[in-house]
């Protein structure tokens, strides 16, 4: 009996709902919109988490990264300068692999360290030839920023000792130069050397954004190789060469000259005023144990190279873990400020829901009496309105889903802004909007049911 009472209920109630058509749908709007912007809001703040992730999957976990400063400087010397009388600036040998060493040797809590040797070349196969990098690593490399093989192996210690003529190729080196066969015992021409491919890597997907902010290459496109393979058949720019010497003649001014081969572009006319790399190494990433350790290592760092450097500041350390998780910390807070706005409209929402049920209780006192003069108990007129405020905010909530989820997409398309949309919002979304239906339909509702039957019989 309870049940057809209740179904008998929820039919009245289905019945005013529609023939009320207009002023539903406008009742319901302040729940379709906080329970879109909640999704929407929501997606945005999970694809900025998401983005971050990636982000730090992409430079690593716990790395301090050192790199080279190169510098191209231009000044106009005082008399005493030309004349060779004030000190001479001090003399760095750059960026080596004696401070890879000494690092390993000297600070505890460092797990690993990876030097690489990044040059800009050609490949050649099959009659194509495209601009690539080659980079030199040592198999560090790849477990600091996570790569996998796709297939072929790694380095062994014979072809990193010797240096080798072997390689391995990004995933948008095979499918460019052999989209038809396997490149695994294959040769490449990397520059002026022919190179054994002996592994290929995982595709690495990398956003444009993260490329932009990082400074990230796409990784799909290099061609690894050896450290040592590097500095004995292409370059080793700790060798001291006639350049070299060259150079530091004509820098005798007393001026910091920088000198030594490798990666310098002179667009000008004067051979002073050019800077070129004289680091052996292009940059070092030291792995530590833990988050905790990576300042601390960074100070002990910074003041190991000064001293091996003479006090000559070249390098620059940075923490991108640590700068990547400020800034995740900082889009938190932006979410947490954005979803406290979407929940404030949905609470608005649902005083509209309960200013327009109690002005329906008004409009329908003759309706409320005529029900309880004929034997509808207070629960049944309780019943009637709370399912109506329910219904309302349900509805209302089963739209603002799909509105969200098409502000969500639209929003990742449109204004390119990676957007994750989770089952996890949408059913706290929606539940939130149930809960709001059925906590302001109470008042309403209670109203409805105290209505006295001979008055409202009555009532004009």
């Amino acid at each position: 009996m309870d049940k057809e009472r209740i179904l008998a209920n929820l039919s009245i109630a289905i019945e005013a709902v529609f023939a009320n058509r207009v002023r539903s749908i406008l009742t319901a709007l302040g729940i379709i919109f906080g329970v879109a912007a909640v999704i929407a809001m929501l997606a945005i703040g999970n694809g900025a988490q998401q983005e971050i992730l990636e982000q730090i999957k992409l430079v690593g976990v716990n790395n301090i990264i050192i790199e080279p400063i190169i510098e191209q400087t231009e000044e106009n010397l005082t008399e005493e300068e030309e004349s060779g009388n004030k000190e001479k600036k001090k003399f760095s040998p750059g960026l080596t692999l004696a401070d890879k060493e000494s690092i390993v040797k000297t600070i505890p809590g460092v797990q690993k360290v990876s030097p690489e040797i990044l040059l800009e070349t050609y490949i050649i196969k099959n009659g194509i030839r495209r601009s690539a990098k080659l980079v030199g690593v040592e198999p560090s490399y790849f477990d600091i920023f996570n790569f996998e093989l796709a297939e072929g192996k790694m380095f062994n210690r014979v072809q990193l000792e010797k240096g080798e003529a072997v390689c391995i190729i990004g995933k948008s080196i095979k499918a460019k130069f052999f989209p038809s066969q396997n490149p695994i015992g294959k040769m490449i021409k990397c520059g002026s050397n022919w190179m054994k491919v002996i592994g290929v890597l995982e595709e690495r997907y990398i956003s444009q954004n993260s490329i932009s902010k990082l400074g990230i290459r796409d990784y799909n496109m290099d061609v690894y190789t050896p450290l040592q393979t590097v500095l004995v058949r292409y370059k080793n720019r700790a060798m001291l060469t006639e350049e070299m010497i060259q150079g530091a003649n004509r820098g005798s001014s007393g001026n910091f000259i920088v000198i030594g081969g490798g990666g310098g572009n002179n667009n000008g006319s004067d051979e002073n005023q050019k800077a070129v790399n004289y680091h052996q190494l292009d940059r070092l990433v030291v792995q530590v144990d833990k988050t905790e350790l990576l300042n601390p290592t960074a100070d002990v760092i910074v003041r190991m190279l000064e001293r091996k450097h003479n006090e000559v500041v070249d390098y620059e350390i940075e923490i991108p873990e640590l700068l990547l998780k400020q800034q995740q910390r900082t889009n938190d807070i932006f979410s947490y400020v954005l979803g406290a706005i979407a929940g404030i409209s949905l609470i608005v929402g649902g005083i509209g829901i309960m200013n327009i049920m109690l002005a329906s209780v008004l409009e329908r006192i003759k309706e409320i009496g005529l029900r309880l003069s004929i034997g509808a108990k207070k629960t049944d007129i309780i019943n009637q309105f709370m399912f109506e405020s329910m219904m309302i905010s349900i509805s209302g909530g089963f739209i603002g889903i799909v509105l969200g989820i098409m502000m969500a997409l639209a929003v990742s398309r449109f204004a390119d802004i990676p957007t994750v949309i989770s089952f996890g919002s949408i059913l706290i979304s929606f539940g939130v909007a149930t809960a709001i239906g059925l906590i302001f339909g109470i008042a309403p509702a209670r109203k409805a049911a105290l209505q006295d039957p001979i008055t409202s019989l009555r009532y004009e």
